[in-house]
């Protein structure tokens, strides 16, 4: 996850292009599609971003509200359009009850999205992060954008071409014996 960039060097249109491509490959309970992207791509809009996420209380303490990159891509899902995916007839929940979803696919297609765009900004040569905003400031960033209510922000995604010098993190990264287990857990 890189957080500084080059601010200088605009992200090639045909680049974003790609990005934003890929993320409407990405995987769909029943091909539901739930998602939208708010690409932000001038200086104008991402300052404007910047703006409308920053909150009131610790202003700076949170990435949204100082990002300085050439590309924003907000992500959001859209409950409804799988709510009324499968209250058809091939899926048959009718009541567009969200209470047997196990978790909320909505969010969680809509995530797979925007891995997929941090993937092919990677292949690219660009750096990228994905983070959050801070929920009292969704409704500020819906204002400022005219995102329509049926449509959550899970988080925003900005990319460009890194400005950090490079880090080994490997030294971190959980060993995978605390983390995968197979045929039991904790065996």
């Amino acid at each position: 996850m890189v957080r500084n960039y080059d601010t200088s060097r605009p992200v090639p249109s045909e680049v974003v292009d790609r990005i934003v491509r890929n993320a409407l490959r990405a995987p769909s309970a029943g091909f539901s599609q739930g998602w939208g992207f708010l690409v932000l791509d001038t200086p104008a809009d991402v300052a404007r971003f910047r703006d409308a996420v920053r909150p009131e209380t610790d202003p700076e303490g949170w990435f949204a509200a100082r990002v300085d990159a050439p590309l924003l891509i907000v992500p959001h899902s859209n409950k409804d359009a799988y709510l009324d995916r499968y209250a058809q007839p091939d899926k048959g929940f009718t009541d567009r009850s969200d209470a047997w979803w196990p978790s909320p696919y909505w969010d969680i297609d809509t995530g797979m999205a925007s891995l997929m765009m941090l993937l092919t900004a990677v292949d690219a040569g660009l750096g990228a992060c994905f983070f959050g905003i801070p929920v009292d400031r969704i409704d500020s960033y819906r204002d400022a954008f005219g995102v329509p209510s049926q449509f959550h922000p899970i988080g925003a995604i900005s990319v460009g071409y890194s400005d950090e010098p490079a880090r080994d993190l490997r030294a971190r990264r959980k060993p995978e014996s605390d983390t995968v287990h197979r045929g039991r857990w904790g065996q």
